[in-house]
């Protein structure tokens, strides 16, 4: 897999407004920042998909795929094995114009369709037939993008690094400035500054971003919660929704 990414593939069927790619992406593996001339939407059938794009980490499980706009660089990868599906939509035959990334829920007759428009034996009036209800079934959803960017300050960015490793791991600012040499008021500049919100919010976000390949594999809210630094379920839920906008249950529903 190169730097650059991943082409489009070719369709069987040259007069298609849509074409399906389908990955296999292993442990980490990742589609390196790069940018198509079709709008794409990208999604998990398999496990959870991450993109990069405009500064931000969007983090997908197979109930929510990206639609990424023509023209917009961005990168693709799993921090598992994936089963990665990629539709690319030629954009003057594409009804839909969002001009920035959005996300969309997959609901199941759409996971169906992208199934049914991935097969290459299809009759070409069947094929338009499909593509125009699977178009008809992109709506966006309301979540927030789970964001956690690193600071600058080499000291700072050894907690952070420290963090994404072991979630769960609640020492206070205090005690990490112990370890990296540097105050509590010194890190808590550092991460204010330089990665646009306090300590405590920052960490809630990398517990998130930790959680969400946990429940996309099947493991219930209480085992998630417990792994990744929280007290109680109910906290758990309460931080999720606080942060996606939404509940565990419904952003990982089918």
């Amino acid at each position: 897999m190169s730097q650059y990414g991943h082409l489009a593939p070719r369709s069987a069927y040259p007069q298609a407004a849509v074409v399906v790619g389908t990955f296999a992406l292993g442990k980490g593996q990742w589609f390196g920042r790069h940018l198509h001339a079709t709008h794409q939407l990208a999604w998990a059938a398999e496990g959870v998909l991450a993109v990069r794009a405009h500064g931000n980490t969007w983090v997908l499980p197979p109930s929510m795929a990206l639609w990424i706009p023509a023209g917009t660089e961005h990168a693709a990868g799993a921090s598992g094995p994936a089963l990665f599906r990629s539709l690319y939509y030629v954009p003057d035959r594409c009804p839909v114009d969002w001009p920035a990334p959005t996300v969309v829920r997959v609901s199941p007759l759409l996971r169906e369709l992208i199934g049914y428009l991935a097969g290459d034996d299809l009759p070409t009036d069947a094929r338009e037939r499909a593509e125009a209800v699977l178009l008809d079934q992109l709506r966006p959803v309301s979540v927030t993008t789970v964001l956690a960017p690193f600071p600058r300050d080499d000291r700072a960015c050894r907690v952070a690094r420290a963090l994404r490793a072991h979630p769960a791991d609640d020492r206070t600012l205090a005690e990490w400035g112990r370890e990296v040499g540097a105050s509590a008021r010194t890190l808590a500049r550092a991460f204010a500054a330089e990665t646009g919100m306090p300590f405590g919010q920052w960490r809630t976000r990398v517990r998130l971003q930790a959680a969400m390949p946990l429940l996309a594999g099947g493991a219930t809210v209480a085992a998630v919660a417990a792994r990744v630094g929280y007290a109680s379920p109910s906290a758990f839920v309460a931080a999720f929704r606080r942060v996606v906008g939404v509940p565990p249950g419904t952003y990982f529903s089918p």
